[in-house]
């Protein structure tokens, strides 16, 4: 299983296929059917069409009850791609900015070399390629399309490049490792009028700068010290004419947070300044908030074994806290205990960030994140775990 040197070279000639053909949430059918035809040719049980473009390759070694999930996201970014590189997007306004590419190499390299040599496993392992994660929720479409129930899963983990990290670097923790991801329109509606006679309107402007400088104190204010929470206005939306006091003024953004409670305190301070917001400037004053991805929240034991594993194939590092941005992995470790764990790709004193059209996956990490995945399956179904 650890003769990995002659895999990677096709392996980051697949990734930068999929890199040039990138698609996004729910309608990857292309990257799907690419990973199928690998996966088949290896002799692998593939279900496809799960969750819409989700599928699941099953590889079944001995006749042990146990069995271990390891995801791998699919789906791109709607952002240009401004790399420059030979094998960049071909898809105007479509580009993997966050490292999915190389998520599914990784985890078909690792189905590759199990396919090989599964010798002294004793168990199942369901590679899960899920759809739609960059704020679509394709993990809950697949478990509400019975994901678990037609691959039982006794743990189930997930590994994500962090270029924050050097490379080589394997980092998890115990409990919270990604935040809460809230969103949240406001819609302040007034009298419009014409600017330069202010007092026969009733300006949403004027309401919505107090709004989010009052928005903003909700954090520093409302929520303990301790706690660590972000509330970021992200959209300002109204006015067309530079002498009409516009009738309507949209406000829009996220929070993030890791405590259920921190984050029913946060909904009930924004709602109530809104309204009071609304009374204070005459104007009306509608909430729209959802809660479209909770907290990641990794089971200790899962994590340990993750850091285990990590110390054996890289450089093992316990996570010292949590990071705001949001994953919905956060749905399958809601139902199967498990562990999220990010891989360091990060090379130089600046490596561009996640989301950023000038990101690109570090190939030079593909062979460790390989064998992070084999170091897990081996711990939970060898013979002698």
């Amino acid at each position: 299983m650890t003769d990995l040197a002659a895999r990677i070279a096709p392996l980051v000639a697949l990734r930068r296929d999929i890199h040039a053909h990138p698609e996004l949430g729910f309608a990857e059918h292309r990257t799907a059917r690419v990973l199928a035809q690998q996966l088949r040719a290896i002799g692998l049980e593939v279900h496809e069409g799960i969750g819409g473009t989700g599928l699941v390759a099953t590889l079944r070694a001995g006749n042990g009850p146990r069995a271990i999930g390891l995801r791998a996201d699919m789906d791109a970014l709607p952002i240009d791609e401004k790399t420059g590189l030979p094998y960049a997007s071909t898809i105007p306004g479509c580009f993997h900015g966050c490292g999915h590419d190389g998520h599914m190499a990784m985890l078909l390299g690792a189905a590759q070399a199990l396919a090989a040599d599964h010798s002294g496993l004793d168990g199942t392992v369901h590679f899960i390629f899920q759809p739609a994660e960059e704020g679509q929720g394709g993990a809950k479409a697949m478990i509400e399309d019975g994901l678990f129930e037609r691959f039982p899963c006794d743990r189930v983990y997930a590994l994500h490049n962090w270029p924050s990290l050097p490379a080589g670097t394997i980092a998890t923790r115990a409990g919270p490792i990604m935040g809460a991801a809230d969103r949240f329109t406001i819609l302040l509606k007034g009298k419009g009028g014409h600017a330069a006679i202010p007092h026969d309107a009733h300006d949403v402007v004027l309401a919505g700068a107090a709004l989010v400088q009052q928005l903003h104190s909700i954090v520093a204010r409302n929520i303990p010290a301790s706690a660590n929470a972000v509330l970021s206005i992200t959209q300002i939306h109204g006015g067309q004419a530079f002498n009409v006091i516009p009738h309507e003024l949209s406000i829009g953004g996220t929070v993030r947070s890791f405590d259920p409670a921190v984050q029913d305190r946060i909904e009930q301070r924004l709602r109530q300044i809104a309204a009071g917001i609304a009374a204070g400037f005459e104007v009306e004053a509608s909430v729209e908030y959802n809660r479209y991805y909770p907290a990641t929240i990794n089971d200790p034991a899962a994590a340990q074994d993750a850091l285990d594993v990590a110390a054996t194939v890289g450089h093992a590092l316990r996570a010292p806290e949590p990071a705001a941005t949001s994953e919905d992995f956060s749905f399958m470790l809601q139902v199967r205990p498990g562990a999220y764990i990010w891989l360091g790709q990060g090379v130089g004193d600046n490596p561009p960030p996640l989301h950023n059209p000038h990101y690109d996956f570090n190939d030079g990490v593909m062979e460790t994140g390989i064998r992070l995945h084999l170091g897990l399956v081996k711990h939970w179904l060898g013979a002698t775990a």
